[in-house]
């Protein structure tokens, strides 16, 4: 019988603020991995900040680039990608992940998420249409709405990790658990 094909490609996926810049890297390095986040590819390649992409092309042209990104890489063997907060709310994108690596779901809850992200500027789903910041009832309003969107997205993830409340160094020691026999 022929041994089942391991999984070399491991996703992180979540909302704004739920770890995935901060444990990628450590994860990625912890398994002598290499380490992309999406959203730092989309800056190198385009010259601007995510922010600015939103404001001056818009947010179907992000995600085109995000999808080239996402082709390009599929291929590639022993990395962490980091994936923006929406990446995964495209069927077409949950294919490319779900096909090519296994998908990770770092889960915070609203409160975690609305403390992470108060005072946040880089974040243009987070503000008014006119790019004001958003009063703190306005913010766990619009942060409900997109989770709302995007929880039957993250929920299809082959792992699901908490990480309101918890230190970095375990969350990614839990991870580390998890994935080993999958991987190796």
């Amino acid at each position: 019988m022929e041994k089942q094909a391991r999984q070399s490609l491991i996703y992180l996926t979540g909302f704004m603020g739920s770890g995935k810049s901060t444990i990628g890297p450590i994860l990625a390095n912890t398994l002598g991995y290499s380490y992309l986040d999406i959203d730092g590819e989309i800056e190198r390649i385009t010259g601007k900040r995510v922010t600015e992409i939103f404001l001056d092309e818009g947010e179907p042209y992000f995600r085109t680039v995000e999808r080239s990104i996402l082709e390009k890489y599929r291929t590639s063997s022993r990395q962490v990608i980091s994936l923006g907060g929406g990446t995964i709310a495209n069927n077409e994108n949950l294919a490319i992940i779900k096909s090519s690596g296994l998908l990770v779901y770092l889960k915070a809850d609203l409160e975690n998420i609305f403390h992470r992200l108060k005072f946040k500027t880089d974040r243009p789903l987070l503000h008014a249409p006119d790019g004001t910041t958003l009063d703190d009832d306005e913010l766990r309003k619009r942060i409900t709405e997109i989770l709302a969107v995007r929880e039957p997205y993250y929920r299809q993830a082959n792992i699901v990790i908490q990480t309101a409340d918890r230190r970095i160094g375990l969350t990614v020691d839990e991870l580390v658990r998890i994935l080993t026999p999958l991987i190796e």
